[in-house]
This record gives C-alpha cells, sequence and structure tokens, in this order.
C-alpha cells in the first residue's frame, strides 16, 4: 500500500476542528503536510484513514 494516496480525517481533541485531507503513506505513516490546529495543538489529534 506504500505510495497509496487516501482520504485523512484528523480532528483535534482540544478545540473539536475537523480537516479532510488527501494523503500518502510513506515509511509506515500518513504525511498529509498537516502540522498543527489554528489553536496551536501539535500534537493532541485523532487521525481516521479511509483508503480509496
Amino acid at each position: 500500500m506504500t505510495g497509496t494516496r487516501a482520504r485523512v480525517v484528523i480532528r483535534c481533541r482540544r478545540c473539536g476542528e475537523r480537516f479532510l485531507l488527501r494523503g500518502k503513506r510513506e515509511n509506515g505513516k500518513w504525511n498529509t503536510g498537516f502540522r498543527q490546529c489554528i489553536c496551536d495543538n501539535e500534537t493532541d489529534f485523532d487521525i481516521d484513514v479511509d483508503p480509496q
């Protein structure tokens, strides 16, 4: 499944904001380019992957 693109939903556990992004699996992790939430949270997220 390496190099496959998928829909990635990231939800901030602090403020509840949701982000819907396209990600690519690289080295066992999903890379979307997402760095931090609008509330400055950088670490506390729920991440769901929906392969297409």
